[in-house]
């Protein structure tokens, strides 16, 4: 979705953009080449793997100033008031790079065996077969129905906490049995994979992220707030600011939807997107990761567009 998220961001020259989530930089590159000679570009990823490889690839590139930064997208805001800089356009692309999830030491997928991690980060925090190891029935029951929106949450749990008697759970084929057995004849006649939903749980409960949307969405509307009352301190996004964010699941649109609704409500936002763009089917056939994708976008401020 480059074409709309460009359009809606319109980067300019000489303007500060920030890149929250900049995986292998594929949008970066697009938005740090109108930027220019005078503008500064900040990147951000929790991976530092792929942030030094976007760094790599974007600082041969474009023109801009460009500033890596090491955290989550919850943390640009606080590392850009740090750097003394206010964003003009702002992206959060809330998916996972195909580097990631096609890389089976990193756990994110069922499709290949290997190791039950799922983080991010690797270098910090429980992995998912912490998680598994340490959870008791009704906690791992909420944590994938919750964050899974999985039926079978309780059946799943149950043999997860049974099965982990006989050994630990380590792997992600050993969660795919697991899940496939607590599915029982269900799992043949399923339209997706089974252990979608549960992975999905386990992947956002490692990686804390709805916690740090909530805390990107909260910043977003506190600096709304200080730019209406025309206050500078602990600023960084200019009055004008747009902000793309670009979810996948319906856990963290629904968050999105919300925030900018309620910016809109007590006058800090204003709509760019008036319903999620979705992607075009052309796109769909050449990235089937796309077709859940839903881009929501708001500008700080009410000044005319």
């Amino acid at each position: 979705m480059l074409e709309q998220i460009c359009s809606i961001l319109d980067p300019k020259a000489g303007q500060v953009a920030a890149d929250c989530t900049v995986g292998l930089g594929g949008h970066a590159a697009v938005i740090g080449s109108r930027l220019g000679s005078g503008g500064t570009l900040v990147i951000g990823d929790t991976d530092r793997g792929n942030l030094e490889l976007a760094s790599g690839r974007l600082s041969g590139t474009v023109d801009c100033t460009l500033r890596p930064i090491h955290c989550n997208f919850a943390g640009i805001g606080r590392e850009m008031v740090k750097m003394g800089l206010r964003a003009d356009c702002v992206l959060a692309d809330l998916g996972y790079c195909s580097n990631q999830v096609d890389d089976a030491s990193r756990g994110l997928s069922f499709q290949s065996d290997g190791p039950l991690d799922m983080r991010l980060d690797n270098s910090r925090g429980m992995t998912a077969a912490d998680l598994v190891a340490s959870l008791d029935v009704d906690e791992l029951t909420e944590l994938i129905r919750s964050l899974g929106e999985e039926p079978l949450a309780r059946r799943i749990a149950q043999n997860l906490v049974r099965h982990r008697l006989q050994g630990p759970i380590s792997t992600t084929a050993q969660l795919v049995e697991i899940v496939r057995e607590s599915y029982g004849s269900r799992a043949r006649s399923s339209r997706m994979h089974p252990a979608t939903k549960t992975f999905m749980a386990l992947r956002i409960a490692v990686n804390d992220e709805l916690s740090a949307l909530e805390s990107l969405l909260e910043d977003v509307l506190q600096q709304a707030t200080l730019a209406r009352d025309g206050v500078d301190d602990g600023r960084w996004l200019q009055d004008g600011a747009r902000v793309a964010i670009l979810s996948f699941h319906s856990l963290e649109d629904r968050r999105v939807k919300r925030c900018f609704a309620e910016g809109a409500r007590r006058g800090l936002l204003v709509p760019l997107t008036q319903k999620p763009v979705e992607a075009s089917e052309e796109e769909i056939r050449g990235n089937h990761r796309s077709r859940s994708a839903k881009l929501r976008a708001a500008m700080v401020g009410t000044r005319d567009l």
